[in-house]
């Protein structure tokens, strides 16, 4: 499938389950540096069984953010059929994704979430009282729920952007690294949210900056989508 730089809007065609495998593996790759310092610090206190401990923890973890896209989805698949036959319903619902997402940046609760995401070690006092054989995956779990409450607006705005668009999620990828790991990540997080509204504004005049609702997208790559299978059949004698 040639998904393009930008992506398009809906679920490009792809069924649920393989929706959710490029899913989960687009957010363990945007999560990496998420869980890479809390890893270093579990992987010291773990003396034995080394190797399916920690695999229990990344699994826990991405079972979290695998969740995610059963949700991603649905959203996907019903705000793509929007963006096809309501044009001004879709602009709005990318104006609300990104006004949303703007303002949680703005929150008490974001802070909170983005406070305990940026302390690995807090983390690791709180999972070392975990006990049982499903320890390292409720700890990968948990701190997954942490990371999702932290980053859950900004995967909102992959809705206007398109749930798999490559670009996007690139960006996003940066956007959450900088605010987990540099010493200004909350004031970094604040100038997100500011954009994000202003993003918002835009989309009011000009549709084409959320292309993942943008009814132009969906029909151009309807008309690609034809114009493809056209050619096909007349590489095949099929045509006519």
């Amino acid at each position: 499938m040639d998904m393009g730089l930008w992506g398009m809007p809906g679920t490009m065609g792809m069924s649920f389950v393989s929706f959710l495998i490029m899913w989960t593996l687009m957010m363990a790759a945007m999560m990496l540096s998420s869980i890479a310092p809390l890893a270093t610090l579990y992987e010291r206190t773990v003396t034995t069984h080394r190797g399916p401990r920690l695999t229990a923890l990344a699994s826990g973890y991405l079972l979290a953010w695998g969740a995610t896209g059963v949700v991603a989805f649905a959203i996907a698949d019903v705000f793509g059929d929007i963006a096809a036959e309501r044009a001004t319903l879709a602009q709005w619902v990318a104006v609300v994704c990104f006004a949303a997402a703007g303002l949680y940046q703005l929150t008490p609760l974001k802070v909170r979430c983005l406070d305990h995401c940026r302390s690995p070690l807090g983390h690791l006092m709180q999972f070392i009282g975990f006990r049982g054989s499903l320890r390292d995956i409720r700890a990968g779990i948990h701190h997954g729920l942490f990371c999702l409450g932290c980053c859950w607006a900004l995967m909102l705005v992959m809705v206007a952007f398109g749930v798999m668009n490559m670009a996007a999620m690139v960006g996003l990828a940066l956007v959450i690294a900088v605010e987990k790991h540099w010493r200004h990540g909350e004031k970094f997080a604040r100038l997100v949210g500011i954009v994000a509204v202003v993003w918002a504004v835009a989309i009011v005049i000009d549709p084409s900056v959320a292309p993942g609702l943008d009814p132009d997208a969906v029909m151009n790559m309807d008309v690609n989508g034809d114009m493809d299978m056209n050619d096909d059949m007349d590489m095949n004698g099929d045509g006519g």
